[in-house]
């Protein structure tokens, strides 16, 4: 199927790693023009040079002046945005009960301020594009709560509520909003949630029976950044193994 990809610009945020490394790669196969976005300077370099003609942007999102910094290298290096991939670490695991003002005020920023901000200076861009897509890796937690994830719970479906409020307000422009909610995806996060690995328990409550891989995240976010997903927006698309159970 021709995505019809290449010589697109897109932006990728936590890309040294996991979902947000492997969307890099699926959307560098595509031949789109590649941003590397993430706060570890020697592993994003070392993937942006293996990628070949993909960019590298060390800083850290919730920085105002490194945001801007990735949108004026990206406009430098490439004349322009065509989409924005929003992916970051969750906050820290905890209960409802035990969780700070502090803490939350940090998620807040983490998850929400600091994507907000880098929308704003995309979007002149994506709007000038023509073809503006912006696809938010977020969490099965904006469906339903997840144990001892209470920061992700209360945050992430507040995230989605400002993204598909985006997807209405953008439509006019020919600019698609969408969200992931991934699953158990074997990625460093879901092994430092689960140390000792997922138990046979965890495994059932997951159709599919196993854990996904951040290439099956990637190959998604790659549909919905395709001319093929030009009439989806404002959707939050489970990729999950079939683990949720709500609508």
């Amino acid at each position: 199927m021709e995505l019809g990809l290449s010589g697109r610009t897109a932006i990728v945020c936590g890309a040294s790693q996991g979902m947000g490394l492997a969307t890099a790669e699926a959307l560098a196969a595509e031949g789109a023009n590649v941003v590397l976005f993430a706060r570890r300077r020697d592993e994003l370099e070392a993937h942006a040079e293996r990628l070949g003609g993909a960019l590298a942007v060390p800083g850290d999102l919730t920085v105002p002046a490194d945001a801007a910094r990735l949108v004026n290298a990206t406009l430098e290096r490439f004349g322009g945005i065509d989409i924005l991939v929003l992916n970051g670490g969750g906050p820290p695991p905890g209960t409802a009960v035990a969780m700070t003002v502090e803490q939350v005020g940090a998620a807040v920023e983490h998850l929400l301020t600091s994507h907000v901000r880098l929308v704003g200076l995309c979007l002149p861009h994506l709007r000038a594009s023509g073809y503006g897509r912006i696809v938010a890796i977020e969490s099965t937690s904006v469906k339903e709560p997840l144990p001892n994830l209470a920061l992700s719970n209360a945050i992430r479906p507040g995230v989605v509520g400002w993204l598909r409020t985006l997807a209405r307000e953008l439509g006019p422009d020919a600019v698609t909003v969408n969200t992931i909610a991934p699953g158990r995806i074997d990625t460093e996060r879901l092994r430092s949630i689960y140390p000792d690995g997922l138990t046979e328990r965890d495994l059932e409550s997951i159709p599919l029976r196993r854990p996904g891989k951040p290439a099956e995240i990637a190959n998604v976010v790659c549909f919905l950044a395709s001319d093929r997903a030009a009439y989806v927006t404002g959707t939050v698309l489970a990729v999950d193994g079939g683990f949720s159970r709500g609508a």
